[in-house]
């Protein structure tokens, strides 16, 4: 049977994305073969179409219908690759989610994504948002990843440093990594294990336990009930996690602002630059459990954008332009939301 026989048009996206938007598109291939990749850009029609790569659908806010194909990876597949001296390799297929993922690397005995519990979304979409949580991003984990390259029609491994990451960022958010779809991630996790308790909350929450040396379960676990407490489930409230990236100023912009507001939440990173959050302004212009339409800011975490029921993505626009028009306004900082509008 070929490849492009499974396309379904006119198909409904509103249970395969998070906020629960609903969206239609005009076609819609669910991937669950590599070779299907190769079917459809070998395809004189599809091969010039517009695409849309869809993972979780954690991570994007439909404003509109998609006029194109979606094609939906859900490659799936978990396994340990190898092991050496100082660390364990582990593969996770693109469409695994990640989550389940990380309880598997743990239950396997594999620690090291413990701090990236209860993140919404698939394998294959964690290099290309570079997720981070709690003092770690998957730059520092990654050890490879296997992409499908759109442009040459053929499959390579890219290692960690090929990939460009930065703070959610990655060369697969770039113009010259457009083409590339993520099949794999392989990680490499240390086989000396120390828990990393750099970030705050977290710390403070393992003490709260009397956890003098937490396993990877234990801080998983721990991550895992400050999620759940801060953040609301998709599956009941429609959300994409944060909707707006901590800004990033300079020290001296950092500096003038703590002159005027002397409680500013800020963080200062290892290039003296100063990451500020994001949620501590938006609580600041009086934002928090606001709504616009059937579009609201979450009563209990600033950062988190939800649907109370029936939202369209332009009542979601419209709420976003109103929190960084305010922002901006006060604080001299445009707020760059961190879902991608289709």
């Amino acid at each position: 049977m070929s490849s492009l026989s499974a396309i379904q048009y006119d198909f409904p996206l509103q249970t395969l994305n998070t906020f629960g938007i609903a969206a239609k598109a005009h076609a819609y291939l669910r991937v669950t073969e590599t070779e299907q990749l190769f079917g459809v850009y070998a395809d004189a029609v599809w091969a010039t179409s517009s695409k849309l790569v869809l993972g979780g659908g954690s991570n994007l806010l439909f404003t509109q219908d998609y006029s194109g194909l979606v094609l939906h990876m859900d490659l799936r597949g978990r396994e340990h690759v190898r092991s050496d001296a100082t660390h364990h390799y582990v593969r996770a297929a693109a469409g695994e989610n990640w989550h389940a993922f990380v309880q598997w690397t743990l239950v396997h005995g594999y620690a090291g994504l413990e701090n990236l519990s209860l993140i919404p979304g698939t394998a294959g979409a964690a290099p290309i948002q570079n997720i981070g949580a709690y003092g770690i991003e998957i730059k520092d984990v990654l050890h490879s990843v296997t992409v499908f390259d759109a442009a040459t029609q053929s499959t390579r491994e890219m290692l960690a440093a090929e990939c460009r990451f930065g703070y959610r960022d990655s060369i697969f958010k770039q113009p010259d990594g457009r083409d590339l779809i993520v099949l794999d991630v392989t990680f490499a996790l240390p086989r000396a294990w120390q828990p990393n308790l750099r970030y705050a909350e977290l710390a403070q929450a393992v003490a709260q336990q009397n956890l003098a040396a937490p396993t990877a379960q234990q801080v998983a676990d721990t991550v895992i009930a400050i999620r759940r407490r801060k953040l609301p489930d998709p599956a009941q409230i429609g959300n994409a996690g944060s909707f707006f990236k901590n800004p990033v100023v300079s020290g001296a912009q950092c500096a003038a602002l703590l002159e005027q507001f002397p409680t500013l939440v800020h963080h200062r990173q290892p290039d003296g630059s100063e990451k500020l959050a994001a949620g501590w302004l938006i609580d600041q212009c009086g934002w928090k459990g606001r709504t616009l339409g059937a579009a609201g800011v979450y009563p209990q975490q600033a950062l988190v954008l939800v649907n109370q029921g029936g939202a369209t993505g332009a009542e979601v626009v419209a709420l976003a332009r109103a929190i960084q028009a305010d922002v901006q306004a006060r604080y001299g900082v445009l707020l760059e939301p961190e879902p991608v509008f289709i």
